[in-house]
């Protein structure tokens, strides 16, 4: 069954108009334009040495001073450990779902003024190819102010003895949405996700693949796709992005049992990882002031340093609602961004520790990797900036370059889709570079703010 067919309401919004057939216009132009333009960027690489820094960062002259030896000492680290991801990924298959009687599961659905997608996501679940005598379906509607709960009552009146409804009288937060369906669900193993998010019908069985198989694995993260892809330029990129950012991250760090973030839009977790820390996930503070946003990412780490494996299950595959503004765009970031912050200090109190007895350097490394990529990057950057007003050229072998070294990246794309859909990935390189490299910062300088920052 296709997410279009019936038991899979649409979205409601312009499908199929005049704006969704320019985007399909403008999509033909770019097909064209961004091959060309990729062909006069490797032109312009060769022509000016873009990439004789790379050629050079072995010899002497790039560890002459403190500053140079620092950047191309990171560089030589990341770019070593991109291989060792790269050869992780290649070798990366998903768990095969064990010959054995399938558990009883708990899907929790939390929602909040999503309107009439909320049923969208209810009905793909009630749709799942798993025995309805082991499932159940919980809805929490957490205070919304719009017709939410209207489409959860009729979804519920449909399936009365698969989906149990609840409603806030107010806004609580998606933490405490989870935290009722933790408590009131019956499962073996919990499915958590997003209300604007739409599963496949074998998503249930494969997601518990590797618990089943595994009895070490205590989360799994799900394979988020972008649903609304053709409706606007930004999904298109944030597509691609989304395959580079999670598939080649997550299925690397799934082979040592370390995935650091399993999403909101599509997660599963053993019960006996949840119940023993489920109140202090519920409670927790940072610099004095409640956990509130990134609860996922929260949840991971709470599942990790009690010796769980964390994995990822590409054969689990959820389809989500991204925004499709700048601005939606920016505050989803700013989301992430801060509770990436907040929950990398939490990883440190953990990660050099015996929390589990196998697989812990490559964990420590990725940490290591990831946290002084922020400081640096942005060192970096400002020199960057610096030299475009003194070497004006510099401008133009360093836009060469970026376009040529991120089509080295869409190898990892084109490997798993096999579509023409990469050239959005080297838009949103630039799009990201101009338009994106001011929130990590500024997420950084005001990690305390925990507002939700809906779409």
């Amino acid at each position: 069954m296709s997410i279009n067919q019936p038991g899979f309401p649409r979205i409601k919004g312009k499908w199929h108009t005049k704006e969704e057939q320019r985007v399909q216009i403008l999509d033909l132009i770019l097909k064209i334009l961004v091959p060309a333009f990729l062909l006069v960027c490797i032109v312009i690489s060769f022509k000016f040495g873009s990439f004789n820094g790379y050629l050079q960062l072995l010899s002497r002259q790039s560890y002459a001073t403190p500053l140079l030896a620092l950047g191309a000492g990171f560089t030589v680290a990341y770019l070593l450990f991109q291989l060792v991801r790269t050869v992780l990924w290649w070798r990366y298959k998903p768990y095969c779902l064990p010959d054995a009687p399938l558990p009883s599961v708990t899907v929790i659905i939390p929602a909040y003024n999503e309107g009439a997608m909320v049923e969208n996501a209810i009905y793909s679940a009630a749709a799942s190819d798993y025995p309805k005598d082991r499932l159940e379906i919980i809805c929490i509607d957490d205070g919304s102010k719009d017709d939410t709960w209207f489409y959860i009552e009729r979804a519920q009146k449909r399936f009365p003895d698969l989906i149990k409804a609840f409603k806030f009288p107010k806004n609580q937060g998606k933490k405490e949405a989870l935290h009722t369906g933790f408590k009131e669900g019956r499962g073996d193993f919990f499915v958590t996700m997003d209300s604007d998010s739409i599963i496949t019908p074998e998503t249930i069985k494969q997601i518990l693949a590797p618990m089943m198989s595994n009895p070490r694995v205590g989360a799994v993260a799900g394979n988020v796709k972008v649903y609304n892809r053709a409706m606007a330029l930004l999904p298109r990129m944030l597509a691609v992005r989304f395959v580079l950012a999670f598939d080649f991250l997550r299925a690397s760090q799934s082979m040592y049992g370390a995935v650091t973030c399993t999403p909101g839009a599509l997660s599963a977790y053993r019960r006996d990882a949840i119940l023993p820390i489920l109140e202090q996930w519920r409670h927790q503070t940072f610099m004095g002031r409640p956990a509130i946003i990134g609860e996922d990412r929260a949840l991971t780490n709470f599942v990790m340093r009690q010796g769980y494996y964390v994995t990822y299950q590409r054969s689990a595959v959820v389809y989500t609602v991204v925004p499709q503004t700048y601005r939606g765009l920016c505050k989803m970031y700013l989301r992430w961004d801060r509770s990436n912050f907040r929950e990398s200090w939490v990883q440190l109190g953990f990660i050099f520790t015996n929390y589990r007895k196998r697989h812990r350097v490559l964990p420590i490394i990725d940490f290591f990797i990831t946290q002084i990529e922020f400081p640096l990057t942005y060192l970096f950057l400002g020199l960057l900036m610096v030299s475009f007003f003194v070497y004006p050229l510099v401008m133009v072998k360093f836009f060469a370059g970026l376009g040529v070294m991120t089509l080295c990246y869409m190898f990892y794309y084109i490997h798993q889709e096999r579509d023409l859909e990469f050239i959005y990935g080297i838009l949103y390189s630039y799009f990201a570079f101009f338009l994106l490299n001011w929130v990590q910062p500024y997420a950084f300088i005001t990690v305390r703010n925990d507002r939700w920052l809906t779409r």
